[in-house]
Formats: structure tokens, sequence, C-alpha cells
């Protein structure tokens, strides 16, 4: 599925007129920004019965210093690697559209980023802060309930 038909589904699957608008508002800037990554899907590790796997990175120079990331990886081998480190049969990787990943994003309130590792990066990563994804996305909608009263009207 490309990245116009991922933006469709999530207008398609909104719960109200409401919602769909305001998918539809945000719709060019989850467009912008899936089509800097690499990947139109990304698999997310996740526990059965859970949601996706989060881990906490701290900084070495400042260890008070904390975030909660999820990582999406870019196939399912490198998933594999990636469930390695946690030694958890539970968990299991599964694919998931890319504009879906940034729109969920906006609901994961205890999680601060989603690294999104490129195939051949070697860890290295894109990452998204949902801080700056949630600012974009309601400078936005701000924008969507200003009145468009033009400005010589007497």
């Amino acid at each position: 599925m490309n990245i116009d038909q991922q933006i469709q589904t999530l207008v398609n699957d909104a719960p109200d007129p409401v919602a769909k608008q305001a998918v539809q508002a945000v719709a060019p800037m989850i467009k912008a920004i899936a089509e800097r990554l690499k990947q139109l899907e990304y698999y997310i590790l996740q526990a059965q019965q859970q949601g996706w796997l989060t881990t906490t990175l701290s900084s070495r120079q400042q260890p008070e210093t904390s975030k909660r990331v999820i990582y999406a990886f870019p196939t399912l081998q490198a998933a594999a690697e990636g469930q390695a480190a946690f030694a958890d049969p539970n968990l299991m990787a599964l694919p998931h559209p890319v504009a879906h990943i940034l729109f969920q994003m906006l609901s994961m309130q205890p999680v601060d980023s989603v690294i999104f590792l490129e195939p051949n990066a070697r860890g290295q990563g894109i990452e998204i802060r949902r801080s700056d994804l949630k600012m974009l996305f309601r400078n936005q909608l701000q924008q969507l309930k200003r009145p468009s009263v033009p400005p010589d009207i007497a």
C-alpha cells in the first residue's frame, strides 16, 4: 500500500465526520514525513495482548535524563535481530504502514519518540519525536478552526 492509500485508509477509518476532517487536515504532514522514510511499512515488536514494546533510553552524559522510544524495524529479519536482544519468546514483530505509525504516535502518551531504523544503517535511525509531531498537527488543526473572513469585510 503506498502512502496515499495508507492515508486514505486512515480517513476512511475515522469514527466520525469531525475526525475525518482532522485526518484530512494533517494528511499532508503525515505524507511529507512518511516520504522522508525509506520504507512503506515497518515492523514493530509487541507482546501478545499488549501494545507496542517501548524501550527506555538514558543519556550517558546525563543519566537522570531518559526517554521512552519505540523502534520501527525496516524488515522482519531486522526485527527478529532486535527481538533477540530482549530474550522474550512472547514478543512478535508485526508490520504497520508508516502513515499509521505516525498517526498513532499522537495517542501514545508515555512514548517520546519512534525511531525508524533503515536497512543497512547499522543501528542508525530517524527519530520522530512525538512532541514535534503533536505541535505540527496542533498548528494545522488550529488553522482549520480559524474562520476565513475576508480582511475588507465591513
